[in-house]
C-alpha cells in the first residue's frame, strides 16, 4: 500500500514550504509525491487538475492520500463531496495532516448503503461554507486596509526580485563590466530586476528632483508565528505572499516568529487579512490566536505617520 502525497501552491509567488513541513513532521513512509505547476488555481476544479489525475491513475485500492491541508486539495463543498465519491470508488483513503480536517475520517461510509456518513458531509459542507466565509472576509478586509494605507499616502507593490543580499554584488559585477543580460542569466532573475538594482548606475539615470517625495523603505517587524501559519494558508496578493515567502524565522522556545521586510502598506495588508483571528461572524475566536494577532497589530500601529 503506497503513500501518496499531493502538494500545491495558487501563484507562482508561493512556496511549498509549509506543505513540506507539515508533511515531514507526519513522518510519512516511503511517499509517492505529486507536485502541481506553480500557480495552479485553486478555481480549477480538483479531477481536472494534471497531477492529481496522475495520482488516480498511478493509485492502487488501499493506498492513502496525504495533503497538508484540505484547501490544498478542494476549496468549495461540491470539489469536497466530488473528490470524497471518486476515493471511495477508487477504494484509496484520505489522510490530512493540519487544520479543521484533521481530526475527522472524511471517508467514512455507511456499512450497508455505502454511502458517506450524514454526519460526516454535514461536517464538510459546514466547515467548508465557514471557510469560504472567512476567505470572503480576507478579500473585503484587505480591500479596506489598502484604502486606508492609500488614505495616508502609502502604496504597495512588487518587492524587487534582487534581494538587498545580492544588490551589491550585482552593482560591483555591473561596474566591472558584465552586461545585464549575462548578470540575469547568472542569478536567475529578469532582466527588468537587474536594472532596477543597478538603475543608478545606467547612463540614461538622471538625479532625482529633490522636491520629489522619497520612497517607501521597507520596515522589518516580527509577525508572531501564530499570525504567519494563518496568512501562509491565506489568499495574498503578490507583494504580500512575497513578504513572507523571503521572510527570516526566528525560534522561541516551542514557537516562532516571522521577521518580516516590506514596506507599510504591506504590513497593513497582511494585518487586515488576518482580521478572522479575531473571530465574529460564526467563527470562534482562538484565545492565543487573538493574542497572537493583536501584538502584530500594536507592532503594525507603530508605523502610523506622527502628527508634526
Amino acid at each position: 500500500m503506497a503513500n501518496l502525497v499531493y502538494k500545491r501552491v495558487s501563484t507562482d509567488q508561493q512556496s511549498t514550504d509549509r506543505q513540506n513541513l507539515v508533511l515531514d513532521e507526519a513522518g510519512i513512509e516511503d511517499p509517492v509525491v505529486f507536485e502541481e505547476e506553480p500557480g495552479t488555481s485553486s478555481r480549477l476544479h480538483p479531477l481536472e487538475r494534471p497531477k492529481f489525475g496522475e495520482l488516480l491513475v498511478y493509485a492502487r485500492p488501499g493506498d492513502t492520500v496525504h495533503i497538508s491541508e484540505m484547501f490544498r486539495l478542494v476549496r468549495g463543498t461540491g470539489h469536497i463531496l466530488d473528490v470524497l465519491d471518486v476515493l471511495h470508488r477508487d477504494r484509496l483513503s484520505l489522510r490530512i495532516h493540519d487544520g479543521a480536517f484533521s481530526a475527522m475520517d472524511l471517508t467514512a461510509r455507511h456499512p450497508r448503503t455505502g454511502e458517506l456518513l450524514s454526519t460526516v458531509k454535514f461536517m464538510v459542507q459546514t466547515l467548508a461554507a465557514a471557510g469560504e466565509l472567512q476567505r470572503d472576509l480576507q478579500r473585503e478586509l484587505t480591500y479596506d486596509g489598502l484604502r486606508a494605507a492609500e488614505a495616508k499616502g502609502n502604496k504597495g507593490g512588487r518587492r524587487p526580485v534582487v534581494t538587498a543580499a545580492k544588490a551589491a554584488a550585482v552593482r560591483a559585477a555591473y561596474l566591472g563590466g558584465q552586461s545585464i543580460a549575462a548578470l540575469a542569466r547568472n542569478h536567475h532573475v529578469s532582466r527588468g530586476a537587474i536594472r532596477t538594482a543597478v538603475a543608478d548606475l545606467l547612463p540614461e539615470h538622471t538625479a532625482p528632483d529633490l522636491d520629489d517625495p522619497a520612497p517607501e523603505q521597507p520596515v522589518t517587524l516580527d509577525m508572531p508565528g501564530k499570525v504567519a501559519d494563518f496568512l501562509r494558508a491565506a489568499e495574498l496578493e503578490p507583494a504580500e505572499r512575497a513578504a513572507l515567502d523571503q521572510s527570516v524565522t526566528v525560534r522561541r522556545g516551542q514557537g516562532y516568529t516571522l521577521r518580516v521586510s516590506a514596506v507599510p502598506a504591506v504590513h497593513l495588508g497582511l494585518l487586515a487579512r488576518c482580521q478572522p483571528l479575531d473571530g465574529g461572524l460564526g467563527i470562534p475566536a482562538v484565545p492565543a490566536q487573538r493574542k497572537a494577532r493583536r501584538e502584530y497589530e500594536s507592532r503594525v500601529s507603530s508605523l502610523a505617520p506622527t502628527a508634526p
